[in-house]
């Protein structure tokens, strides 16, 4: 059975971290660019409970991206149109698991070498708290190896993919989002690469 709501891939985007647009999408392009050029997912610990070291993916179709990508900022955290994709397959031998969404008292009932996967997911009539849209997969790990033959690296329009082709070696294979009908801002799609 084919379903659009499922995924054989995850995706790690880019962060877009300041209020000026030109300078945040410079910003989560350097990354991509950096983590292309040095083969490798660096571990973060923002919004990870505990401080655990984690990458982490999204399991959301690449043809739903335009939801994650067009979401109100929640935390000051917004999702660039930048990424490298990997096989759930892969990630999964490699350690990688699906978050447990839960409430937050959820987090010390769970075995220590489970806690870096929790998520807080609270619903009440106000104030619910509620990231499951991100459909999140998690690693824990310093860093996490990448390269051509294992990742695709996500850009939004042809003008960043050319842009990034020139910048990093090796043989990337690119997925363009506006050539899969995935809505980007068109100022993203358009702005010069850096």
């Amino acid at each position: 059975m084919i379903r659009d709501d499922l995924s054989t891939k995850l995706i790690h985007l880019t962060r877009d971290d300041s209020e000026d647009r030109n300078e945040s999408l410079r910003t989560a392009y350097g990354r991509l660019v950096s983590i292309a050029k040095q083969k490798k997912l660096l571990g973060g610990t923002n919004f990870i409970k505990g401080s655990y070291r984690c990458v982490c993916f999204t399991e959301a179709p690449i043809s739903k991206l335009s939801h994650i990508l067009a979401s109100e900022p929640q935390e000051g955290l917004r999702y660039a149109p930048f990424g490298v994709m990997v096989d759930k397959v892969w990630l999964f031998r490699n350690g990688g698991l699906p978050v447990i969404y839960g409430p937050d008292s959820d987090f010390n009932k769970l075995p220590e070498n489970m806690r870096y996967r929790h998520v807080r997911f609270e619903l009440r009539t106000r104030g619910s708290i509620d990231h499951s849209w991100e459909r999140e997969w998690r690693i824990r790990a310093d860093e996490l190896p990448v390269n051509p033959t294992q990742a695709t690296l996500v850009v939004p329009s042809r003008k960043w993919k050319e842009s990034c082709s020139k910048r990093v070696t090796g043989n990337w294979h690119f997925i363009v989002l506006e050539d899969l009908g995935v809505e980007v801002p068109r100022y993203v799609a358009t702005s010069a690469a850096v």
